[in-house]
């Protein structure tokens, strides 16, 4: 008799997603549907100054929007989201859409949790964020979630938009924390491949790279099931094919939402609670500490982790790189020249992070929360140590 692990998938607050529809129609036609009437928008600040979409959709809400806020920096710093946060009761707002990329998105959910809680100065932020313990155990002291629900219309690929999890940036100690409850994830999400055409390439394409990175992290895990590895393989599929064909033609939108369904697949089993690994845990460091992209992270870190778990188990591997068409002998490989082709930095010297900040690096991942879900396990210091000198 063969035997198998048990396990489970969770799912979220996340009643709709809308592909391929206009953001302004679908957001004036679910406020409708809601009975909103004080719609506050959270927005990048480069589509809010440098194109007409938030103005379009601020017109086609018409008298139901209360307030707009730009102003998320990377990584969203606590500051930032407590002034967005203040702005948002300011406008009492009774729903929040986010337009923009990871960043923003993070914001607008958490946004929506700190409201719950009435905080009001950075201090107050501490309560409620995840943290791990000495012994590696993940903590997460929120108990009520957000009343305020949350739409988010995104522009890049990093995925967060599905998720129950968002991150903050405490300046003070320069380390990404997270926060999360399952009525955190939005109620609503807008793929519009048309508002897309605004990212920058390089954010478009990186970005991507980190929705690679989920579903590459989901099949390399020793902790995930079939429904995922399925999802992560399809995910990967859509990835593989779209990125390259926005690259070549921008104004592929069938390419850009192959690449947005593909983002929102590979969301699936970590939403679902298949834990990310080394790649994920390190990158968190590299965004807060290092303020390196989201995207550049898993484009730095993600082919250098297969590499060294390939030197403990490579037998969850074969199925990525297959995905990615056998063009190499070894998955690590694959992937590399992959990225390569969408012209991506490969190593931490090009995103400007040198051995100086390995060591604190290092520290940082062990208490990330998915520091020790690595499938080749990470006890210390120096085993963060050996990856980040493959990807020096």
């Amino acid at each position: 008799m063969t035997s198998f692990t048990p396990s489970e998938l969770r799912f979220t607050r996340t009643e709709r997603v809308i592909m391929g529809n206009p953001a302004a129609e679908v957001l004036v036609e679910q406020a409708d549907a809601m009975g909103a009437s004080r719609v506050f928008l959270l927005a990048s600040k480069t589509l809010r100054q440098e194109t007409d979409e938030i103005a379009k959709i601020e017109n086609a809400l018409g008298d139901r929007h209360a307030a707009t806020f730009s102003g998320i920096a990377s990584h969203a710093p606590r500051t930032d989201v407590l002034a967005a946060t203040n702005a948002a009761r300011d406008a009492r707002a009774d729903l929040i859409v986010s337009i923009g990329g990871g960043s923003v998105t993070d914001a607008a959910k958490i946004v929506a949790l700190l409201l719950k809680h009435d905080v009001r100065s950075i201090e107050d932020f501490e309560p409620l964020r995840t943290y791990v313990t000495e012994e590696g155990a993940v903590v997460n002291p929120i108990t009520a979630g957000p009343d305020v629900p949350v739409i988010c219309v995104p522009t890049t690929l990093s995925g967060g938009e599905f998720n129950a999890l968002s991150g903050a940036t405490d300046e003070a100690t320069q380390h990404k924390q997270g926060y999360e409850h399952r009525d955190m994830a939005p109620v609503m999400v807008v793929l519009d491949p048309r508002i897309t055409v605004h990212t920058p390439e390089w954010l478009w394409l990186s970005t991507g790279v980190r929705s690679v990175d989920h579903a590459v992290e989901t099949l390399s895990s020793d902790k995930s099931n079939d429904f995922a590895n399925g999802l992560a393989e399809s995910a990967l599929g859509l990835l593989v094919e779209g990125l390259p064909r926005v690259k070549a033609d921008p104004a592929d939108m069938e390419g850009r939402l192959k690449c947005q369904i593909g983002a929102w697949q590979s969301m699936i089993s970590i939403i679902g609670g298949v834990p990310m690994g080394a790649s994920h845990a390190i990158g968190h460091i590299l965004g807060g500490t290092c303020d390196v992209p989201h995207g550049y992270c898993s484009c730095v870190m993600s082919p250098y982790v297969l590499q060294w778990n390939a030197e403990h188990d490579d037998s969850r591997q074969a199925r990525t790189l297959a995905v990615l068409g056998h063009t190499h002998d070894t998955a690590a490989e694959a992937l590399d020249a992959f990225i390569r082709g969408l012209g991506m930095p490969r190593t931490l010297a090009e995103v400007g992070v040198d051995e100086s900040r390995f060591q604190q690096i290092s520290e940082y991942t062990l208490l990330d929360i998915w520091g020790r879900t690595n499938p080749r396990p990470i006890r210390t210091a120096d085993d963060v140590m050996q990856i980040l000198r493959l990807a020096a």
